[in-house]
């Protein structure tokens, strides 16, 4: 363990106490964009913690995030189980199903494993939509908590926190230390006796666990509950765009991509409601053309060649 990944740690734990002070801070509308922040932020952290170093873009982040505000939303509703106990189950139900996929499908790559993620998401949502419209009838689902927009805040801010925690632990592990030979190429990886399909598949059940622990705490902000709502595909494709606007070569990477992406579209949803689509495209063109590395990685190169003039 180098002095400089402490020094890391160190820093992003000062950020994080600060971060809990926002709620003391602000209120209304600034603290609703406060908390829609921390949750693509713990969502992004979660996403870059599989696909930095394996460079596989998933679209599964909507599904596991659906998952978990889905369920704890029936079992409240339909059978009046704890919010709490549902909140223990459902990132379990996450971790199984992200298991049975990556074990099933981690040996694609590239576009192929894009768009199976993508239909996978869209598979769950309509499933849930049939069994809740030919089964539980059309009525939606409540979840009613004491939890304010602090409590939310807070939650989040914790969840966040232990994924980054659980990352910086990962990355000086063995684990560590093979995925990012896997990342730099998987051929090499096998040939070195690597157990390339078991190391994804682990860190595709961190991301799912936490992906739907994220929904879980999120589902009381929404109160109401429908399939359209949680399993939107548009959570993966944010989750993606602000991970690698930010960079997913640092695990903090997100938290660079998250808040101005965030002020903006907030910003656009406010003034332009029809222009969000058109804000996401151009921003996936702005990494692409501009921002390949994403923002950490131009202040990276910038920062290399300051230090060789």
């Amino acid at each position: 363990m180098t002095g400089q990944g402490f020094k890391s740690l160190a820093l992003i734990g000062v950020l994080v106490i600060a971060a809990a002070f926002v709620p003391f801070v602000t209120n209304g509308y600034w603290l609703s964009i406060a908390v829609t922040a921390m949750m693509y932020i713990a969502l992004a952290t979660a996403w870059t913690l599989f696909s930095g170093p394996t460079h596989y873009i998933s679209l599964a982040t909507g599904a596991f995030f659906g998952i978990g505000g889905y369920l704890v939303a029936t079992g409240m509703s339909d059978f009046d189980i704890s919010f709490w106990v549902m909140a223990a189950i459902a990132p379990i139900v996450a971790v199984v199903l992200a298991a049975l996929i990556g074990a099933a499908t981690l040996r694609l790559s590239g576009i192929y494993f894009v768009i199976f993620t993508l239909g996978l998401a869209e598979m769950i949502r309509g499933l849930v939509s049939w069994v809740q419209n030919n089964f539980l009838g059309s009525r939606g689902l409540y979840v009613l908590t004491d939890f304010t927009e602090e409590h939310i805040y807070w939650m989040l801010l914790g969840i966040a926190a232990t994924v980054y925690v659980i990352g910086w632990l990962i990355d000086r592990s063995k684990l560590g230390f093979a995925m990012k030979i896997i990342g730099n190429d998987e051929g090499v990886a096998k040939h070195l006796g690597i157990n390339t399909a078991r190391a994804k598949v682990i860190l595709f059940m961190i991301t799912g666990f936490f992906s739907a622990l994220v929904g879980v705490i999120v589902a009381p902000r929404y109160s109401y509950i429908e399939p359209n709502l949680v399993f939107s595909p548009e959570i993966s494709f944010m989750v993606v765009i602000m991970a690698l606007l930010g960079g997913t070569q640092r695990l903090w990477g997100p938290i660079i991509g998250v808040i101005p992406f965030i002020l903006i579209w907030e910003t656009i949803t406010v003034s332009f409601p029809n222009a969000t689509t058109l804000y996401l495209g151009l921003s996936f063109l702005a990494i692409v053309y501009f921002l390949p590395n994403g923002v950490v990685g131009l202040i990276e190169s910038l920062t290399k060649r300051g230090r060789a003039s």
